[in-house]
């Protein structure tokens, strides 16, 4: 409880991508005090088979689960978090809650890590694995989930933690539903920590009703004289990049835009850190090969002006990241790319809804796309009456209170400088 009481004390900084290289410096030297990691990390008890590190899960009995998931989310598939675990920079080396049915079917999967690696606090808690985005829901059998999720908490108990967080969860999702449900056996109920809403494309609807409800047509008439001016360095032409051999060099075409402008001046690129660009690499290739990732691309002429990475898994698509080409800024390649990607996705019977996976109030997307999905970090506490939850609660308030203010700012900068993409 005493060390509980000094994190919740301390100034904690994120480590996170803030994109902005003054305010990591700062958080690096604000960091620099403290005690080293293994010192402070939470005791792990592992578990031969229900606590292991990530690249021991088998990948056959990984890709069964995530065909029959309760809840999709393409981060999570073995190609995608098998290639962050493996290269990503920051993201690689975690372990991962496993449940199972005889000790043979997989019933549920979480990659996992400490309060500490997550957070920089000493808390015995267990965190969903950062996936190099914004989303972490853990896959659960469709026909066992309410099973898979008691099971994923009883081995985090053994483990050692009094508490799961579940980072950037969809908070009216299915999973967190059968959490809920696992809970609610044992007299308990999810507590959720924050939540946003974000942008969300309903892929049922006809692409040009949503749009001209979405943009009206005076905002239509403005993208229609853009994309007739960005025509005019020749023909404007939307393509979809699936096969392996295909992907591979619109991935390049990606990673090229993706690193230029003042991204690449930030270094913040994908492709400008090693561990990075593998990553991308590797998991893309992965992906595509099993139809999970497609790279779309928007050329005028000979030129392409905007790119971006679209993973699938079951019945929803994941606007992954854009790459523009800012040369081409007052075009608004960003924007006429997601407008054919609009089209793209509604005319796809086999998808029903897109995640942006886009910070809350994107000025680029949000306008675009008007439906709204509910993310939150959900703490799922392990015991009844527990006296640490309310401490690890005031840990994390505290740590937001230092953080909130200078991510706002963050987002702000970030928002205007994407505003003209």
């Amino acid at each position: 409880m005493r060390c509980l009481a000094q994190a919740a004390r301390c100034v904690v900084t994120w480590n996170g991508d803030w994109d902005v290289t003054e305010i990591a410096d700062a958080a690096h030297a604000t960091a620099s005090h403290r005690e080293s990691a293994s010192a402070r990390a939470m005791p792990v008890k592992r578990d031969s088979c229900g606590f292991v590190p990530l690249h021991d899960v088998a990948a056959d009995r990984w890709r069964a689960l995530s065909d029959i998931a309760v809840e999709p989310n393409g981060y999570y598939l073995p190609e995608w978090e098998s290639a962050v675990n493996a290269f990503a920079t920051g993201r690689s080396d975690v372990d991962a809650l496993v449940a199972t049915e005889n000790s043979l079917r997989m019933i549920g999967l979480m990659p996992v890590v400490p309060a500490w690696r997550a957070y920089k606090l000493p808390l015995p808690v267990l965190v969903t694995a950062d996936p190099y985005s914004t989303l972490a829901t853990p896959l659960l059998d469709r026909d066992m989930a309410d099973g898979a999720a008691a099971q994923l908490m009883q081995h985090a108990r053994d483990a050692g933690a009094h508490a799961l967080i579940l980072r950037d969860m969809p908070i009216d999702g299915a999973a967190l539903s059968a959490f809920t449900r696992a809970l609610e056996r044992d007299g308990l109920r999810p507590q959720i920590l924050n939540s946003h809403a974000r942008a969300c494309l309903d892929a049922t609807r006809d692409a040009d009703d949503l749009l001209r409800d979405a943009l009206g047509p005076k905002k239509l008439k403005e993208l229609r004289r853009q994309r007739n001016r960005l025509a005019e360095h020749g023909e404007v032409i939307f393509s979809i990049a699936t096969q392996p051999t295909e992907i591979e060099r619109a991935l390049e075409t990606f990673l090229d835009l993706e690193a230029s402008g003042w991204k690449a001046k930030r270094g913040t690129a994908l492709k400008q850190d090693t561990g990075d660009a593998a990553f991308i690499r590797r998991a893309v290739t992965a992906m595509a090969a099993r139809g999970n990732c497609e790279v779309i691309t928007l050329h005028a002429g000979d030129t392409p002006v905007a790119s971006a990475v679209v993973l699938r898994h079951l019945d929803r698509a994941f606007y992954y990241k854009l790459g523009v080409d800012e040369r081409f800024a007052k075009l608004s390649p960003g924007v006429q790319l997601t407008l054919e990607l609009t089209r793209h996705l509604c005319a796809d019977a086999s998808i029903a809804t897109a995640d942006s996976t886009a910070a809350p109030g994107h000025l680029m997307i949000d306008p675009i796309w008007r439906g709204r999905l509910a993310i939150g970090d959900v703490l799922i506490p392990l015991y009844r009456r527990d006296p640490l939850i309310p401490a690890i609660r005031l840990a994390l308030a505290a740590r937001n209170w230092v953080r909130e203010p200078a991510r706002r700012i963050v987002h702000f900068i970030r928002q205007l400088r994407e505003k003209k993409s």
